[in-house]
């Protein structure tokens, strides 16, 4: 508040009609403010204008005795005496608002960086592949680097400023998991905004791009849409989430319909992983501007339909099974230009959602003609009897059945086990044993190989 807004102010409060004199001048107003010095606190300044309040009135008083001012004209100088006194401190309390004092939080200056709290950069690839991975941890004894690239469990060293640091490499191109393990704990890189979407989020992403790109890497094609769809499940009786894949163009050709696939994750993932660090949509988008794809839908759920640690949740499997037939599919051919039918539609997944993926699409070849596992986690042949049983319709139905797993993964004797299982009964299937082990590296490549062989 400048000191004429503020001389005005106080010059419109007196009570001139009441008969009393100014409590303050246009001099007094502009004395409030020291030209030199930061502008005063609400106290001092509110000091200041009672004492300077104070003086018209006593001088008023003393020639009242003088002129022999009547009592009730003297209880009207009381009255506006006081008046103004209650003018000055709202003045003072609105001046302080709009002036605060030196040091207050809106007249402060932005605090300074000093090096223990300056962002650090974290992963930092030179042009060689190399790759300086840091954390800041002052109070820790020990860090290691744990990345799942070879030789990728790297002790680091500290620093300055609590700062840990490592360089490795050169990392052969790829997208990479690792993790900080501070004293035994591990963690994500708090400088990588790139997380692996997880049940138990601990781990980051780092991703080098490959020249030629890879079928998972980016590239100048034309780009689908990942949609994030939320839906109430009525069997399970809970929100739910899904992210589905359009294909590209799908936002134009509002007269073309497409078929589906159903991809599901691991035990530790979820709805998210298969896009944020699998790079589906990106591997779909990449075959189909190449024609080796046919566009499709790609519908990724949530394959954790019991809820962890809850006594008599029930078996997964079954619950989720519950959840795709009953309420995603439906919401899915509701909500999305999908083409309907066996023929149309798909299933596969990984670890875990390999298991559920054999068993529904095995169990319900009337809803899935194309069913796939990928290092997966087979079922029993006792959840799986009737269609090895009915060998020749299940034969019939099936467009194909592919699965595969790395010949170092702990699930390869499982999957020979269930190979040997469906060969017995009769089932045609494709068997494909591959370098690697249980990891998203071998999934990717599964993932490019399944997609040209659907909806042929």
């Amino acid at each position: 508040m400048n000191p004429d807004t503020a001389s005005s102010l106080l010059s419109s409060f007196v009570p001139w009609r009441l008969g009393v004199t100014p409590l303050l001048s246009v001099d007094h107003a502009k004395a409030l403010r020291c030209q030199d010095e930061p502008r005063y606190s609400l106290f001092p300044r509110l000091f200041l204008c009672v004492l300077a309040s104070w003086r018209a009135p006593q001088f008023m008083l003393s020639f009242g005795d003088s002129l022999a001012i009547t009592s009730s004209r003297m209880k009207t100088i009381r009255f506006g005496h006081w008046l103004g006194l209650g003018s000055l401190f709202c003045l003072g309390l609105c001046a302080a608002a709009q002036n605060p004092t030196p040091g207050s939080p809106t007249n402060s200056a932005p605090p300074v960086r000093r090096p223990g709290n300056m962002p650090l950069r974290s992963p930092e690839i030179g042009a060689d592949r190399t790759v300086t991975f840091r954390i800041r941890a002052p109070k820790a004894s020990q860090v290691v680097l744990n990345g799942q690239w070879p030789q990728g469990r790297v002790p680091m060293v500290a620093g300055t400023n609590g700062v840990w640091s490592v360089t490795t490499g050169p990392i052969d191109p790829g997208v990479w998991e690792y993790s900080f393990i501070v004293d035994d704990v591990a963690m994500i890189d708090p400088a990588n905004p790139a997380l692996k979407p997880m049940r138990e989020p601990r781990t980051s992403i780092l991703h080098l791009p490959s020249t030629p790109p890879a079928a998972y890497d980016y590239q100048d094609v034309p780009h689908g849409t990942v949609h994030v769809q939320s839906y109430w499940s009525k069997p399970l009786g809970r929100l739910r989430s899904m992210e589905v894949y359009t294909p590209p163009g799908y936002e134009n050709r509002t007269s073309k319909s497409y078929p589906v696939l159903y991809l599901q994750h691991g035990s530790g993932d979820n709805q998210s992983t298969w896009v944020a660090h699998g790079q589906a949509h990106w591997i779909l988008d990449n075959l189909i501007a190449r024609k080796r794809a046919v566009p499709m839908i790609v519908v990724m759920l949530d394959g954790h339909a019991a809820i962890p640690g809850t006594p008599g949740g029930g078996d997964n499997t079954s619950l989720f099974e519950r959840d795709l037939l009953e309420a995603a599919l439906p919401l899915v051919e509701s909500t999305y230009r999908t083409k309907t039918g066996a023929r149309n539609r798909a299933i596969v997944g990984l670890s875990m959602g390999g298991g559920q993926s054999l068993s529904i699409g095995l169990n319900h070849t009337e809803d899935f003609a194309w069913v796939g596992g990928f290092s997966a986690a087979p079922p029993s042949a006792d959840a799986v009897a009737v269609p090895l049983k009915e060998s020749a319709r299940t034969n019939q139905r099936l467009k194909l059945l592919w699965i595969a797993v790395g010949q170092d993964d702990f699930l390869r004797e499982r999957n020979e086990q269930f190979i040997a299982t469906l060969k017995s009964s009769g089932i045609r299937y494709d068997w494909k044993l591959t370098p690697g082990n249980h990891s998203w590296p071998v999934w990717r490549d599964y993932l490019t190989e399944f997609l040209p062989l659907l909806f042929r």
